[in-house]
């Protein structure tokens, strides 16, 4: 499989309430000589993370002990600027399987869900929500339910629906790539090709 399977994600969830993240702020350019999805992790975010001398900056939230979970909070237009895949691997690397935003951009939007990261948008009111609940317990659960497309704030009950395409939909719910769905139905692709005129 490609990724990890998503159905429902239950977790805390670690905010970044600014606007407007481009993909250069998410993984500089410096680092995407990479061809493999592995290591970007280390440098999501290196340049609001780290100093010159490479010591975390203590008010940088990734370097805040106190927000930990599988999902990432952001804020209206995430993921904008250049297309580089490199962004939503390092989102991905790090361990965030999803990222909730009001709004994002569309190319990074289809990078992360070709690599199983699911981007949760929600109107700028219940992402507003969404971070004064973990401003006040930034142990706060929020539940994201890929089958029933809702994102819960389970503390309160609170909850939005969120759109997916059906088909990417249906591949992160298999843990598939676009390779893995082409796998997946061969037989089909056969038993079609068998039929037609030579």
């Amino acid at each position: 499989m490609a990724y990890d399977k998503f159905n429902i994600l239950t977790s805390s969830a670690v905010p970044l309430p600014i606007e407007n993240v481009d993909t250069d702020q998410i993984i500089p350019a410096r680092f995407l000589k990479a061809t493999k999805r592995e290591g970007f992790g280390d440098n999501l975010f290196r340049d609001w993370r780290y100093n010159g001398d490479d010591t975390p900056k203590a008010d940088f939230v990734l370097n805040n002990k106190t927000y930990s979970g599988k999902i990432l909070v952001g804020g209206k237009n995430f993921g904008s600027g250049s297309s580089r895949e490199h962004a939503a691997w390092a989102v991905y690397d790090y361990g965030f399987r999803a990222v909730v935003s009001s709004f994002f951009a569309d190319i990074f939007k289809g990078n992360c869900l070709n690599i199983g990261v699911l981007p949760v948008q929600v109107s700028p009111e219940f992402s507003e929500t969404i971070f004064k609940a973990i401003e006040a317990d930034p142990n706060t659960q929020l539940e994201i339910n890929l089958p029933e497309q809702t994102i819960t704030l389970l503390a309160t009950g609170q909850k939005e629906s969120f759109d997916i395409n059906g088909y990417k939909k249906n591949n992160m719910i298999n843990g598939f790539d676009d390779i893995d769905y082409l796998q997946n139905i061969k037989g089909e692709i056969t038993a079609f090709a068998d039929k037609l005129p030579y």
